[in-house]
């Protein structure tokens, strides 16, 4: 609330309104967001408003005191919220959360290629002993992308981590299918292996989704 403190002169003012009321006219008033009627006098080319009116319009009060007369005006009238209904549309772009889990599946899934491209040029076998840590947890990861896919873009970019998982795990298991068979490997066989370029191409493009923030179709991560 305002508080508002008016000089002797708004005495003189209450006096004319008591005493000439009737040269007055009758208008419609705003303060501060409160509109109503009031009577207006002119004296001299000047407008002048009855206190009391004033007081009513504003849902205020007025108090006097020996030659001080207080107003105090009422609260302003709350404005239209301007917030966003809330059924707004999905934010555009990926969630914090999808991004993140995003990236952490992308991570075990890079650390389970490296592991098999080093068993490769070694020459050391692909075993179901290590391999399977590896796509546990990728499997977990990938759980979690999905929970937390919740605007359009992550929902389209869903489909490519999955694919990059799938792809990943035919990788594995033809390298594990070899050293089952007791097949001879090169250790630059995966150099030519276009199932591993694909996974490589795909990943760098996803990478580059995830620093841009936005969703691009790859062809490579289908």
């Amino acid at each position: 609330m305002n508080t508002n403190r008016f000089p002797q002169s708004l005495l003189l003012i209450a006096l004319l309104f008591q005493a000439g009321a009737a040269y007055g006219q009758t208008k419609t008033l705003t303060v501060n967001g409160h509109a109503g009627e009031a009577q207006v006098i002119q004296v001299n080319g000047r407008s002048y408003v009855d206190v009391e009116a004033l007081a009513r319009i504003t849902n205020g009060s007025l108090a006097f005191q020996a030659s001080q007369i207080t107003l105090t005006l009422g609260a302003t009238p709350a404005t239209p919220s301007t917030q966003a209904p809330a059924d707004k549309p999905a934010k555009a772009g990926f969630s914090k959360d999808f991004l993140r889990a995003g990236i952490e599946t992308m991570t075990v899934i890079r650390e389970w290629r490296i592991a098999i491209v080093n068993a490769v040029q070694t020459g050391n076998p692909v075993t179901d002993s290590w391999v399977t840590g590896y796509r546990t947890t990728a499997q977990s990861k990938l759980a979690l992308v999905s929970v937390a896919a919740t605007t359009d873009s992550d929902r389209q970019a869903l489909p490519m981590l999955q694919s990059e998982f799938n792809n990943m795990q035919k990788l594995s298991d033809s390298y594990l299918q070899k050293n089952a068979n007791r097949e001879y490997v090169a250790p630059d066989a995966l150099t030519n292996d276009p199932l591993d370029q694909q996974i490589i191409t795909c990943a760098r493009a996803l990478a580059s989704m995830a620093a841009n923030g936005q969703f691009e179709d790859v062809p490579s991560c289908h």
